[in-house]
């Protein structure tokens, strides 16, 4: 890594670049994080982004077709991006723990959820049947499932969206990991369930100091489990600091658009909004900033060339050549107002059509 990174860095990515449909286009660009010892560290943005890549290529486990064309990833300061699959696979579970969107499609629906994670054990901490069987229920009761007996002896369809999760959330950390990847484990599942899930994770970081790489599309999820943040777009990286600075004092304008979306702090009944037009398209070449077709605040000098990520203030970055304008909130709110009424005119002129 590029100078000295700290001593509690669990995670180091630097200039990662990940190239999809056999090297024919890059859809991660230069993407750099870091996650540190009893810190949770957010990824967001918009489908396509790149957050999911970034995570699989930290866990080495590119889908077909994708490969690390350029960087550098490290864990617990040790080049990890050319491991064999063997290395890869003997660095799961000890080292890091991965829990996705769909718990169901990760278990196999034929076998107790108890057997499933009991065989884990076996494998990984070469534990006896008895002693394999006592860790699980151990396991089961530390990530909240009620009557965890029973559940041991349950297969997944016998179980609810939020308890598959706890199930997952289990098996990620039964052999201790130093980090634990969550990619959307939250989205599936409604408000309550939700936000137990994100009270667990928070629990288990400060019990046991785990490093967690938290995936999300929604910034008030983030806001509420994590300390810092990374704002993707397009495969790059735009925005990145500590969550509650970048909540409030955003300055790249598409972080400004993802909070009014998500309406971070406001619960009051209000009209839908979104962010007008579309982003790139996975592979596409940009001449300079590849969200300007779609800010507000867009001027020539923005398609000029490369823009790269500015420090506002320690640990504050942004991709924004206007980044440090006092006036930028302002300009991108009145934009996204006139582009929302624009798409409302463009949607009425079309059902009139029709």
């Amino acid at each position: 890594m590029t100078g000295n990174p700290p001593p509690d860095e669990v995670l180091g990515v630097e200039d990662l670049h990940v190239t999809v449909h056999d090297g024919a286009a890059t859809a991660v660009r230069g993407v750099t994080l870091s996650v540190r010892t009893g810190e949770i560290v957010g990824l967001v943005g918009e489908s396509g982004s790149g957050k999911t890549l970034t995570c699989r290529a930290a866990l080495g486990v590119l889908p077909p077709g994708c490969e690390i064309r350029h960087g550098r990833i490290e864990f617990g300061h040790q080049d990890v991006t050319d491991l064999s699959r063997r290395e890869w696979e003997r660095l799961h579970g000890t080292g890091m723990g991965a829990v996705f969107q769909d718990p169901a499609s990760y278990l196999n629906p034929n076998l107790t959820v108890g057997g499933q994670l009991a065989e884990v054990l076996r494998v990984k901490q070469k534990l006896g049947r008895q002693q394999a069987h006592r860790k699980a229920i151990e396991l089961f009761t530390a990530v909240g499932l009620h009557n965890p007996v029973h559940v041991f002896h349950q297969i997944p369809t016998e179980l609810s969206g939020g308890m598959l999760q706890r199930v997952m959330i289990a098996i990620a950390i039964s052999c201790d990991p130093r980090l634990l990847i969550a990619d959307e484990a939250t989205t599936a599942l409604d408000v309550t369930i939700q936000a137990e899930v994100i009270e667990l994770l928070r629990e288990l970081r400060d019990q046991r100091g785990l490093a967690v790489l938290f995936v999300s599309h929604d910034l008030a999820v983030i806001r509420e489990l994590c300390d810092r943040v990374v704002v993707f777009y397009a495969g790059e990286v735009v925005e990145t600091g500590p969550v509650e600075q970048i909540i409030e004092r955003p300055r790249h304008p598409y972080t400004q658009a993802l909070l009014r979306v998500a309406s971070v702090g406001d619960f009051r009944r209000r009209q839908l909004e979104v962010i007008p037009g579309q982003p790139p398209r996975v592979g596409e070449e940009t001449t300079g900033c590849r969200f300007a077709e779609r800010c507000p605040a867009a001027i020539p000098k923005c398609l000029a060339g490369p823009v790269d990520l500015s420090t506002l203030a320690p640990g504050h970055h942004a991709r924004c050549i206007r980044a440090t304008d006092p006036g930028l909130a302002l300009i991108t709110a009145a934009g996204q107002s006139a582009g929302q009424a624009a798409a409302g005119q463009a949607a009425a002129a079309e059902m009139a059509a029709r």
